[in-house]
């Protein structure tokens, strides 16, 4: 079953060089001595970047309508200077494993915030790095289940992972951060001020990569529209435009980016898997991936069962494609996939219409509303800001 992809609004990532890993391919080029293996982005080519000190900032959730429409005459959309998309899906386990490794989905094979292991037939929420519903860590180290490539180690630069002070030595990002040196901060004046320093020190060349999630907790716990969001918004705003001044005469390119933008999801649309129990009944394994796109790891007997229940109750709300098809029509990227790709994604995956989400509960399982949603393929959702500014 080929994606008929019956939604017009939808956004597939550009891979062929306008996405967040062509971003980071431009990088490995211009910093690296090997050839990456996607093209560098259009938008930035490699000569762009051959000054001494290169930061990337990436802002959870920041996305690129969004960010024009809310503040259009501040330092961000000043230096906006075009618009990329995420990878699929849209969220932020699959794409800061992107920024982490320099590839692709169909590379890294990270697919989601719940991933399914038939390494130990179970479910890991993969950035706590945690058993789903017991909240403890898997016996196997993360460095020996992700198998990761650290972009760093790639790098012929001196490199800075500085992330907040409660994640920057979790198992994940240990695991990806490679020969980059780690700093932890606890606000974002901690996060621009170690920027600013790392960036006066020394004359040797560096590669800087920070991360900012307030935005995101706040617009899944608020909304994207909601004031709190945009309020946050403007202190970002106003917080960009001082380090800028701040890195002054320092051979600095600053790029700002997001993994992926947010839409608000309608109460009205959200599918509960609790009141589908003939559909819950066909699965071997928990719903994966996210409330967006969702994997279905199906039981082989029931798989007409399956099929014939979405297609008569919830054709509304989800488009239904056979999960291998996705990779056939580079959903998650090009060329030679991850050789666990394809177990990672399951049987079938569902891609909720319009504002709709899917969600699955497990029994004992802590319950939590998530107003801003991203994960899917719509343009709010998908197109991030590509931010440079020259220092």
């Amino acid at each position: 079953m080929i994606p008929s992809m019956t939604d017009s609004a939808r956004v597939l990532p550009d891979y062929q060089g306008g996405s967040i890993v062509n971003l980071m391919a431009s990088i490995v080029r211009a910093l690296g001595a090997e050839e990456p293996l996607y093209r560098p982005l259009r938008a930035l080519p490699p000569e762009c970047l051959s000054g001494r000190t290169v930061i990337l900032l990436v802002i959870d959730g920041l996305g690129h309508d969004w960010l024009l429409a809310h503040r259009p005459g501040g330092p961000l959309a000043r230096h906006v200077r075009d618009r990329i998309t995420s990878v699929f899906p849209s969220t932020t386990a699959t794409a800061i494993t992107t920024f982490l490794t320099g590839t692709a989905p169909q590379q890294h094979a990270i697919t989601g915030w719940f991933m399914y292991f038939q390494e130990l037939s179970g479910v890991l929420a993969v950035l706590p790095y945690e058993t789903r519903c017991t909240g403890l860590p898997p016996s196997v180290p993360a460095q020996q289940l992700l198998a990761p490539s650290p972009v760093f180690d790639r790098l012929n630069a001196r490199s800075h992972l500085i992330a907040p002070s409660r994640i920057v030595h979790s198992q994940f990002n240990s695991a990806y951060r490679g020969k980059a040196r780690a700093h932890g901060f606890k606000d974002l004046g901690q996060l621009l001020q170690s920027l600013t320093q790392l960036a006066r020190a020394g004359r040797e060349r560096k590669y800087l990569y920070g991360y900012w999630p307030q935005l995101d907790r706040l617009a899944h716990e608020h909304g994207i529209e909601s004031r709190e969001t945009l309020d946050h918004l403007a202190e970002l705003d106003s917080a960009f435009g001082a380090f800028l001044d701040g890195i002054a005469a320092t051979d600095t390119t600053v790029i700002v980016t997001g993994d992926h933008g947010f839409i608000d999801a309608r109460a009205d649309q959200t599918i509960d898997l609790g009141l589908h129990p003939e559909l819950a009944c066909t699965l071997a394994s928990p719903l994966c991936g996210e409330g967006r796109a969702a994997y279905c790891y199906v039981r082989q007997e029931m798989r007409r069962q399956f099929a014939d229940y979405v297609a008569a109750h919830l054709e509304q709300h989800v488009e239904m494609t056979e999960s291998g098809a996705l990779i056939a029509a580079d959903y998650f990227g090009l060329g030679t996939p991850h050789p666990r790709l394809r177990e990672r994604i399951g049987d079938f995956t569902l891609i909720p219409k319009g504002r709709a989400v899917i969600r699955h509960w497990l029994a004992g399982e802590s319950r939590y509303v998530h107003i801003g949603v991203h994960g899917g393929m719509s343009a709010e959702e998908m197109y991030v800001p590509l931010i440079v500014a020259q220092r």
